[in-house]
């Protein structure tokens, strides 16, 4: 087995690194506090490459692996999460789905502005009654010869207020139920599409989460993506590949608290010696490194497997699943080990805390990713031993 990564992948996380240092960090606590959308920060994310890394260079994208994509997530994460889920959203979700699944016409048109941040997109999918069971869809696209009707309300919508162009579920034919489900490309210019109020969250304040309504809105047939009938299925998959980004987010946030741990007990003294010194912190700091190290080996192996062509559904499951625990966990250590001082926040953990809660439930609840795993191993996909017959 070769762990090591390439020039390239190095590069990558290096320039994600500085980044994220240099340019997120300075505002990143003013941001997460009046929830202020990141525009100009986006707009640099865009001019670095980081919104279309894994987009071919045909379509103005940078043309990467899944593991560069990982690393500068993580990166990313350590420091802004409402930045890193923006970029997520627009890798994993849309522009993935856009070019696999796009027409050369759709692509051509659309991918060069998402790679370049001069859009940015939504993947509307979950509805008030349509969250963990999304074949429930209510929103409605009636076929009307040379367009669709749509009609219906999507909620918790990632850039939802500041994206140009959504991909949508809706569903065109109730009698077929899940395989009566379409996707749509929807540009937000459009008469009909109304936003609605921005969500005052928990954690990845300064992000875009709305409510977005549909009111007869017209969308060309041209605007279909992917076969009829398919978007129950397109959603699935490229939800599959999302939580790829979404474990790397929760890696970087748990990276980021242990780092900020570290070197808060190298620094903060209590009778007379760092408090690193002694025991109960240093124990506490060898377990954080220790689970910092299994997920990030997890969610590198999910994204090398999806490299490779292999099927990574599993894998991305248990790396999200593990991923996102871990960062509640090391995060409230990171709180713990500073002290009262991680309770305010001006240390930064405080704000890793509440973006670590979100990653156990967006892009698939942890409870989706046991049944997704389980279901696997049952059915004899994975880890069967080989002494049963």
């Amino acid at each position: 087995m070769y762990f090591s990564l390439t020039e390239e992948q190095l590069a990558v996380q290096g320039a994600a690194r500085d980044f994220a240092r240099q340019e997120l960090l300075p505002g990143v606590i003013a941001r997460d506090g009046a929830m202020l959308f990141p525009k100009n920060e986006v707009r640099r994310m865009g001019e670095m490459g980081f919104l279309g890394m894994m987009v071919s260079p045909e379509y103005g994208g940078g043309g990467m692996d899944t593991i560069s994509y990982v690393l500068a997530m993580e990166e990313i994460s350590k420091i802004d999460n409402s930045c890193s889920v923006i970029m997520s959203v627009n890798n994993s979700l849309v522009c993935w789905g856009l070019e696999k699944m796009g027409t050369e016409a759709q692509k051509q048109k659309y991918l060069p502005r998402l790679a370049s941040g001069e859009w940015i997109g939504s993947f509307c999918l979950s509805e008030p009654e349509a969250g963990s069971d999304a074949t429930a869809q209510k929103t409605s696209a009636v076929d009307c010869g040379d367009h669709y009707l749509l009609n219906g309300t999507k909620n918790w919508i990632t850039n939802g207020g500041s994206s140009s162009l959504h991909l949508v579920m809706a569903q065109v034919d109730p009698s077929k139920g899940s395989r009566g489900i379409c996707t749509f490309i929807v540009e937000t210019s459009w008469p009909g599409v109304v936003i609605g109020a921005k969500e005052d969250k928990l954690g990845i304040r300064s992000s875009d989460t709305h409510t977005i309504m549909y009111n007869d809105v017209r969308v060309p047939k041209e605007n279909l993506l992917g076969p009829a009938g398919d978007g129950f299925k397109f959603a699935m998959k490229t939800l599959t590949g999302g939580r790829i980004g979404i474990a790397s987010q929760a890696l970087g946030i748990a990276s980021g608290a242990y780092e900020l741990a570290v070197q808060y007990a190298k620094e903060r003294k209590t009778f007379g010696k760092p408090i690193s010194q002694h025991q109960a912190i240093a124990f506490k700091i060898a377990d954080m490194a220790t689970e910092v190290e299994a997920a990030r080996l997890m969610v590198l192996r999910a994204a090398w497997m999806k490299d490779q062509g292999l099927d990574f559904a599993t894998a991305a499951s248990m790396a999200k699943l593990y991923a996102s625990d871990v960062a509640m966990r090391q995060t409230v250590e990171a709180v713990q080990i500073h002290g009262g001082y991680g309770f305010v926040k001006e240390y930064h953990v405080e704000r890793l805390m509440r973006d670590a809660k979100i990653t156990q439930i967006y892009e698939g609840t942890s409870e989706v990713q046991r049944i997704v795993i389980s279901r696997a191993i049952l059915q004899g996909q994975l880890y069967q031993p080989m002494w049963i017959e």
